[in-house]
């Protein structure tokens, strides 16, 4: 009787499990799409370039990329572990980016 229960409840939460595995959208505030049909601007330069910049300067240069940003004074924020290897990752502190990860 007690494998019966157990078999049952294992059934149960694979079946919870099943939709747990749709794919969840970004945050929309950390994660940003290409959007122009110009392209990405940044990909004329090396991603250190944008290291120093404020996070303003940093963001028009990468208007038309995908980009997202990976901690802000600390604060880490939730990314997705596929990789992509037109997406960069930004730490900010202090305003300014501090480092750009691609991936």
């Amino acid at each position: 009787m007690n494998r019966l229960i157990l078999a049952a409840a294992c059934f149960a939460a694979l079946q919870g499990c099943t939709a747990m595995n749709e794919p969840l959208a970004p945050p929309s505030a950390t994660t940003h799409a290409a959007s122009s049909g110009a392209g990405c601007a940044a990909d004329k330069q090396d991603d250190n370039a944008l290291v120093g910049k404020t996070e303003q300067e940093a963001t028009a240069l990468l208007s038309g990329c995908v980009w997202r940003i990976g901690e802000r004074d600390g604060e880490q924020f939730a990314g997705t572990m596929d990789y992509n290897e037109a997406r960069r990752t930004l730490r900010i502190a202090a305003g300014k980016v501090t480092w750009v990860r691609r991936g």
